[in-house]
């Protein structure tokens, strides 16, 4: 039984993919199987929890977020085995000391028990604010390692909450460094979340003149394409 919010989200994602690659085998949908294999492999634990899980390694859940990590791997392992035998097989007999090959294992049976719905919303609301973050950076040309101070507008209690259990992660993966509360200032870009705002300062940061110059000719040719 995992503690950590991060390891109960990740389980119920994995329980949510088993439940959705049964569905999609029994219907001959092999296409949609195989695509929810993909986001949950690569969208999910590659791009978030493996990310999430690292500054886990050393601190108070480390034991709990190893042996999660383990079970998502294998469970990982066993749901890509009927697409990619070889390769999935190989990993199973390299990653651990194995009773079977994995081709004669048992399908898993878990499901929906498995699945946190607060676990869940809570790591998609930091989901969703590290990628609106890193989105803002983007588009406005904001140097990929500069770390940037945040500043919360307005934010409900379940926000103030996430925020605050998450606020390692999201300081780590969004390069923030350090949070204010207030109105946002001129030339601050808004960060709108469920349930709240946040603003990313930029006056002095980047050339806000030089921004407002692209932009406009952006929507010039936005128009003429219109």
């Amino acid at each position: 039984d995992a503690n950590h919010t991060v390891n109960r989200w990740i389980i119920g994602e994995t329980a949510r993919t088993r439940l959705a690659v049964d569905e999609a085998l029994e219907a001959f949908r092999y296409n949609d199987a195989a695509d929810a294999l993909y986001k949950f492999v690569w969208g999910k634990v590659c791009d978030w929890y493996v990310e999430f899980a690292k500054p886990l390694m050393d601190g108070d859940h480390a034991t709990e977020t190893r042996a999660t990590m383990a079970w998502v791997l294998d469970q990982c392992y066993i749901l890509l085995h009927p697409f990619m035998p070889f390769l999935t097989e190989e990993l199973w007999g390299l990653t651990g000391a194995r009773q079977k090959m994995l081709v004669h294992g048992d399908w898993p049976l878990y499901g929906a028990e498995l699945i946190d719905e607060k676990a869940d919303r809570e790591m998609n609301w930091v989901i969703r604010l590290i990628e609106d973050i890193r989105s803002a950076r983007t588009q406005m040309r904001v140097p990929v390692g500069l770390k940037l101070p945040m500043i919360l507008t307005a934010l409900d209690d379940a926000g103030r909450e996430a925020l605050t259990r998450n606020r390692a992660l999201i300081d780590r993966l969004a390069r923030i460094d350090g949070l204010s509360e207030g109105a946002a200032p001129k030339g601050a870009i808004t960060i709108p979340v469920e349930g709240g705002t946040f603003a990313l300062p930029l006056e002095g940061i980047i050339d806000l003149a030089a921004e407002k110059s692209r932009l406009s000719k952006t929507l010039e040719k936005i128009d003429k394409d219109v």
